[in-house]
């Protein structure tokens, strides 16, 4: 995978993309991205790097499986 994909780290359903977020959109190292829902715990997936968010594979109440690709972050340079 590219640098800055951020992959699932376990199976489970996307119950929130964080608001405005799109493709383009400026992200800080950190920054809450998506939440995952796994065991009815949700888990924060952060921005790996500071940059701009290149992809976007997910939407809310997809199912995703364990290391599939959520989104891209490109990192500034």
């Amino acid at each position: 995978h590219a640098p800055g994909s951020l992959l699932a780290p376990m199976p489970g359903t996307v119950v929130k993309v964080a608001e405005g977020l799109a493709v383009g959109a400026a992200v800080r190292a950190g920054e809450a991205l998506l939440w995952l829902e796994a065991m009815k715990m949700q888990h924060k997936i952060a921005a790996p790097v500071t940059g701009r968010l290149s992809a976007l594979h997910v939407t809310t109440g997809r199912q995703v499986e364990v290391g599939a690709l959520l989104a891209v972050v490109e990192e500034e340079q």
